[in-house]
């Protein structure tokens, strides 16, 4: 039983493995595919990686996109830190209802209708205020706070929850203010999360479409919305080759960081 137990064990890993990861690797093989059709293998090439850096369109929605999702990820930790914070921490008080409401609103709420109030918003305040001049990248990125602080905050509360309050209480009682606690305390128990978060709302913001697709202008569009809008005349291999420098860059950034982690174990320990 334990013998069969164990086969049917490995034989799970290997297909939810397979499916997670088999589907990437074809996508890297075909990115060296010299031939125009997606799916077709006629020889190595790295010509769609030369044509790539080429595609000035492509590369400067990347760009965008990039510079979009690391300004995101940036304000939705420091916003949803707090929030998240405050959450664990400060109890039930007068409008916590209203306040929790608000704040889990985007995780449940269709990214269509939060695009649509953005948008609705944007034009009001530019009618009011003559600002914003039209969609772009303030107005995106507004958009990925907005959807990212509400993860952020989720992830940053179930942290400070498990955190042992007696560290704190004894700064506290040694004198400290609760501002230096949280920064000099808090702040370092909860890294593990606070990257955990940074890295999900980057993904969250580099990944979406629908909030993007209404708050871009001319001149402003998304690596996302640049695929989606080629797929109606058929996409090339260019974009394997891009899908592939992204997945690359990721992976060395993840390997990274849990050699930052062990080392900062084993120094602890």
């Amino acid at each position: 039983m334990k013998r069969g137990g164990g086969w049917f064990r490995f034989l799970t890993l290997v297909v939810g493995y397979g499916f997670l990861y088999v589907p990437i690797a074809c996508l890297m093989v075909f990115s060296f595919n010299d031939s125009t059709l997606m799916t077709s293998w006629s020889g190595f090439s790295l010509r769609w990686y030369a044509e790539l850096f080429q595609d000035q369109a492509l590369l400067s929605a990347a760009k965008l996109s990039l510079a979009i999702a690391t300004l995101t990820a940036t304000a939705a930790v420091a916003v949803g830190t707090w929030a998240g914070y405050v959450l664990a921490r400060m109890g039930r008080f007068r409008g916590f209802g209203l306040y929790i409401g608000m704040l889990s609103a985007p995780l449940v709420m269709p990214e269509v209708v939060l695009g649509i109030s953005l948008l609705l918003m944007f034009v009001e305040m530019s009618k009011v205020f003559g600002w914003p001049d039209g969609n772009g990248m303030f107005t995106i990125w507004v958009g990925h706070v907005t959807l990212c602080t509400a993860y952020v905050a989720v992830i940053i509360q179930s942290r400070v929850r498990d955190l042992d309050r007696s560290l704190e209480e004894a700064a506290l009682d040694l004198g400290a203010s609760p501002l230096r606690v949280f920064f000099q305390i808090t702040l370092p128990l909860i890294a593990p999360a606070l990257l955990a978060a940074w890295l999900l709302s980057f993904t969250l913001s580099l990944d979406d479409v629908v909030v993007a697709s209404f708050l871009s202008g001319p001149g402003y569009t998304t690596l996302p919305l640049e695929v989606f809008s080629r797929v109606r005349l058929g996409l090339k291999p260019e974009i394997n080759a891009l899908a592939t420098l992204f997945m690359v860059a990721v992976g060395i950034v993840v390997v990274a960081v849990n050699r930052m982690q062990i080392q900062a174990a084993k120094r602890a320990g």
